[in-house]
């Protein structure tokens, strides 16, 4: 259990850091011309924008920095259970927009985070 946790927590990290740095550095109507999944752009400002991109990659931190360095564990669980609020937000815009299959990707990473959130709090926990 403990390895499948630490590799999924190794691909939502890679996720979330190059998906938040995306929304900081990238233009917003350059990332709405990359497809239609990502158009949604549109409908929120660029500060929206940013915040999430920052939010995305404080929680990709969290999910893998405290546990490497020992230093305060607990917030591993606390970082997915909060990447799994960001992507439940996600999820019910895409379904408001009609965007079934980017919903259905969006809820896979939700469920991702819910899984590592539960694992790393009732599973198999950093402390006994």
């Amino acid at each position: 259990m403990n390895i499948a946790l630490w590799i999924i927590t190794g691909l939502l990290t890679a996720i979330y850091l190059f998906s938040g740095f995306g929304k900081l550095f990238v233009p917003q109507e350059k990332m709405a011309q990359m497809g239609n999944a990502a158009r949604w752009v549109l409908d929120f400002k660029p500060g929206t924008l940013k915040a999430i991109g920052a939010l995305e990659i404080l929680g990709a931190v969290g999910l893998i920095l405290p546990a490497l360095l020992g230093i305060a564990p607990i917030l591993v669980p606390l970082a997915a259970s909060s990447l799994t609020l960001l992507m439940t937000g996600a999820v019910i815009m895409r379904i408001r927009r009609g965007e079934t299959i980017a919903a259905l990707v969006d809820g896979s990473y939700l469920a991702l985070a819910a899984f590592v959130a539960i694992g790393r709090f009732a599973l198999e926990p950093f402390t006994g």
